[in-house]
């Protein structure tokens, strides 16, 4: 069995430190977003410019948004449900602002294309790499079932 906070945990490590993920609405696919973090909130940021198809598309409320994440290494991989909205707040802008974003932006923090996104997650499905030494020298062997070996290598997890 399988500890859904161990999972939850693993997620929230991993993004912070790889802070890519693909990030879509309906009717915009998922596209590549650097993700920006404000302490140890459970929320996620992404700067853009306002003419983008997501930006244009949580402009005007709240909208459902799906955050698909790949670890770096491939150990752990999720399907993050949530809901997308513009969020320009200043001082949030101010605290999450660094080098990297303001080379995307010629008039820095002033810039009228600034936008800023804030992703809230509510739930997410969580897979852990099942695959391994000893899952793959079974599986040769012909013992055990590789379905019996994955299925504590996922977990439905509430992010709200």
């Amino acid at each position: 069995m399988h500890d859904n906070h161990e999972f939850e945990g693993r997620f929230w490590k991993s993004i912070r430190s790889d802070m890519t993920a693909m990030v879509g609405l309906p009717g915009v696919d998922p596209r590549p977003m650097t993700a920006q973090f404000d302490g140890d909130r459970k929320v996620i940021y992404f700067f853009t410019a306002k003419d983008t198809e997501l930006a244009e598309n949580a402009a005007s409320s709240p909208k459902s948004a799906t955050l698909v994440y790949a670890a770096k290494g491939h150990d752990l991989f999720a399907t993050v449900h949530g809901t997308l909205q513009t969020d320009n707040d200043r001082a949030t802008i101010d605290r999450l602002w660094n080098r990297l974003v303001a080379a995307w932006f010629e008039q820095g923090q002033d810039d009228p294309k600034l936008c800023l996104l804030r992703f809230d997650p509510t739930e997410a499905e969580i897979w852990n790499d099942a695959s391994s030494v000893v899952a793959g020298i079974k599986l040769f062997l012909g013992i055990g079932d590789p379905k019996e070996d994955f299925k504590d290598s996922v977990a439905k997890v509430s992010l709200a």
